[in-house]
């Protein structure tokens, strides 16, 4: 990053019409077009997320990110992440390095983050699916939406979905 850029902390989420975000662990869609989004969006920071999301994507570390898991556990050890028990251990690591932190999930950790974003990035899946996780309740009141990009359906993507980015005002 370079000097006029200052490193942030960001939800990054899909969720569909009414606000949901997993079934079992997983996603509740396969959308490759918004995969993409995630990858290029991430790649070269960090990803934070909680242990139950880290087992839903079976321990996969994905490449060219560093990747955090929060957990209370504090015997936790997977190859290739880094294990923090506290929002104070994340917050210390945020500071002591130069990457944008992009917060995965699930829901309880975006709810612990609530009071220290300074970005959002959401991905509205046009579709309702059913599952088991929904995206917590934020207070949106201090951000602006600053883009929005929709994305069409095709053969390989069978839901259209749209792309908000909201800044911390």
């Amino acid at each position: 990053m370079n000097n006029k850029q200052e490193k942030k902390i960001i939800a990054i989420w899909a969720e569909d019409e009414n606000g949901l975000i997993g079934a079992d662990g997983r996603l509740p869609w396969h959308l490759p077009k918004e995969l993409k989004h995630f990858k290029e969006t991430t790649t070269g920071h960090a990803l934070l997320m909680g242990r139950v999301t880290f087992d839903g994507m079976k321990r996969r570390v994905l490449p060219n990110r560093e990747t955090l898991i929060l957990t209370r556990d504090e015997n936790f050890q997977a190859e290739g992440v880094k294990a923090l028990n506290s929002l104070k251990e994340v917050l210390a690591w945020f500071d002591s390095q130069n990457k944008n932190l992009y917060v995965v999930g699930g829901a309880s950790i975006y709810k612990v983050f609530e009071n220290h974003y300074d970005e959002l990035i959401r991905t509205k899946v046009h579709g309702t699916f059913t599952g088991d996780t929904y995206f917590p309740e934020l207070d949106w009141s201090d951000f602006q939406e600053s883009t929005s990009t929709d994305f069409d359906k095709d053969d390989k993507n069978p839901y259209a979905f749209t792309v908000t980015v909201w800044e911390k005002k």
